[in-house]
């Protein structure tokens, strides 16, 4: 046990020398009062939708029949985003971050009648790719700890106002062309030699509905409603990670 207490002891002592010991990379580059950079990253976007349940369809020759058609997530792709970032300093330990950025994505949406089958005897179902272009402009403010060497971990929250591009009218749902994200997230500034690195994990819950409940009406094909209207509301949600160069 003693042998044990001595070698964490050792081990602790080697650390803090280490820390005291350890050059400083870019030692003034918080003390800035701006600092601009650029972002790189990766993310997915998660969908969570309402189903209304049973619906009364009502068909070309007049005739109704009650359906019930679910819709969810078919499946998750990864989506890349750019951008740029001003940050200005408040103190030691807090900054307000504006980050302008462009996210590509696409959603992968899956409904099934569960009241219409196919020849073959399964249920019918249909696919619908939503490929999108989002317009962000996220304030976030961040809240470090002291640096430690040639690194300083933090942890961050915002709000993220996006703008849809991509919205089209032929298509089983739509989703409104604005939404807006509550962020949480942490990362670490690592600091190199000649810049800033900071990977960031982030992430983003839409505070509004999404679907716009409209859109149903606007559909020509009769045959296309009922997948509009099998869904009474949506939830966007994503995950992010970023790496911003200043």
């Amino acid at each position: 046990m003693k042998k044990l207490l001595l070698l964490l002891y050792i081990i602790m002592c080697t650390s803090v020398f280490a820390q005291h010991t350890e050059v400083q990379n870019r030692p003034y580059a918080d003390l800035r009062q701006f600092h601009f950079g650029v972002l790189v990253g990766a993310h997915t976007q998660d969908v969570e939708l309402n189903n209304v349940g049973p619906q009364l369809i009502t068909f070309d020759d007049g005739t109704q029949q009650e359906q019930i058609i679910s819709c969810d997530q078919d499946a998750y792709d990864l989506g890349f985003h750019v951008g740029v970032l001003g940050e200005t300093r408040l103190n030691n330990n807090f900054a307000l971050r504006v980050a302008p950025t462009l996210y590509f994505g696409n959603k992968r949406l899956r409904f099934i009648n569960h009241s219409e089958k196919t020849p073959e005897g399964t249920l019918k179902k249909e696919l619908q790719d939503m490929k999108s272009i989002y317009v962000a402009a996220p304030v976030e403010l961040i809240a470090a700890s002291n640096r430690l060497n040639n690194a300083r971990p933090y942890v961050m929250a915002g709000i993220n106002p996006m703008l849809n591009l991509t919205s089209k009218d032929n298509e089983f749902l739509r989703f409104k062309p604005y939404d807006c994200y509550a962020e949480i997230g942490l990362g670490c500034d690592c600091y190199l030699p000649f810049f800033k690195l900071r990977p960031e994990l982030k992430f983003m819950f839409s505070l509004i509905d999404a679907l716009d409940h409209k859109h149903p009406e606007t559909l020509k094909d009769i045959n296309m409603r009922k997948y509009a209207t099998s869904v009474s509301g949506v939830q966007t949600k994503m995950i992010a990670l970023t790496f911003y160069f200043e």
